[in-house]
């Protein structure tokens, strides 16, 4: 079996037949699930069921950020809670078997709303419905408690935003190839700012509407089957979960019309999308927390994104990408720095 870069099909096969038999019979065909360009996502079938297969990205990667089983562990402990997640099936961390460790959970049903065009086909009711329940769902999140679901050791609430800071910034360290201008004053401006943490829980760390599958089907209702992506989840402080998904807006709402203008996610500018100010009261209003010091946040979350996105530049320099989507990465840096010293 021959499978797309980076998923051997053949020692897979073998490590299901070990590891969860009966889940998959026959001949195995995978494609690479396109819109990632972090972790590696691909979907697995045998011709009858389907499965996700989840691994790092090929090349360069940066310590600690691609954490399989981290990302493994946050889905399975989540499991009967109020966050919708996917079922896991198996978690591999031997990386001989195919490169790098890896897991498989289930395929879900519904959509990742990445693009404002799919909202406006669903119209602006369903698409203020949608953004409402990615709030709550949001909130439920911060809700659990870490210690009932045996993720009481999964971070270090104390502290949290002062090592946020000096993390991302040795991630940046290990990827910096040029000069980004801004990028050393908004560091000092953070190291010189951070506030009080909160009370430590789970968070996402990289929360936004295409991170959520919505089930738009005649029997869905617009339900969210699932958050994916939970790569970067820790014990933290729940208000960048919050500025994590305004940074995105904002990214969206300021970006001109056209390819390339917002080259996550523009759902934001599409009718019906909840704004931020609403956002932040529903966010408040379900979870009980005070959102008024939200600038640091929010300029900790630019910050974050330019790091990210300038790590993906780097590996697509050097020819570490799969898929497509990756060209013009790096003119994106420069206005995220800037956002971050306006925030």
């Amino acid at each position: 079996m021959t499978g797309p870069e980076g998923l051997d099909l053949d020692a897979l096969r073998r490590w299901l037949d070990d590891q969860a038999p009966g889940l998959l019979a026959g001949p195995l065909e995978a494609t690479l699930i396109t819109g990632g360009k972090s972790n590696l996502t691909y979907a697995v079938t045998d011709g009858e069921r389907d499965v996700v297969v989840r691994r790092p990205p090929l090349g360069h990667v940066l310590a600690t950020a691609h954490d399989m089983t981290r990302e493994h562990r946050v889905i399975d402990a989540l499991a009967g809670t109020a966050v919708p997640v996917p079922a896991t099936y198996g978690l591999c961390q031997d990386d001989t078997v195919i490169g790098a460790p890896f897991y498989v959970m289930e395929r879900v049903v519904g959509t990742p709303f990445a693009r404002a065009a799919q909202l406006v086909e669903i119209g602006e009711e369903r698409t203020r419905t949608i953004t409402e329940r990615m709030v709550d769902v949001l909130a439920d999140l911060h809700a659990v408690s870490p210690d009932d679901v045996g993720l009481g050791d999964f971070g270090r609430p104390d502290g949290y935003l002062e090592r946020q800071v000096r993390r991302w910034k040795k991630q940046l360290d290990a990827s910096r190839s040029r000069d980004l201008p801004g990028m050393d004053d908004l560091i000092a401006r953070l190291d010189s700012s951070i506030p009080q943490t909160s009370e430590g829980t789970i968070v996402h760390g990289d929360y936004r509407l295409d991170n959520v599958l919505v089930d738009t089907g005649p029997e869905g209702g617009d339900r969210l089957t699932a958050v994916l992506d939970w790569e970067m989840s820790t014990l933290g402080d729940p208000l960048t979960d919050v500025a994590i998904l305004l940074a995105y807006q904002q990214l969206a709402e300021s970006a001109a019309d056209g390819p390339g203008s917002a080259m996550v996610t523009d759902a934001a500018k599409a009718p019906g999308y909840l704004p931020r100010e609403e956002v932040l009261r529903r966010y408040a209003e379900r979870s009980g927390r005070d959102v008024s010091d939200i600038d640091f946040h929010l300029a900790l979350a630019f910050f974050k994104l330019a790091v990210i996105l300038e790590g993906i530049h780097y590996r697509h320099a050097h020819g570490q990408t799969l898929g497509a989507g990756f060209d013009g990465i790096g003119d994106l840096i420069e206005p995220l720095i800037q956002a971050g010293l306006r925030a």
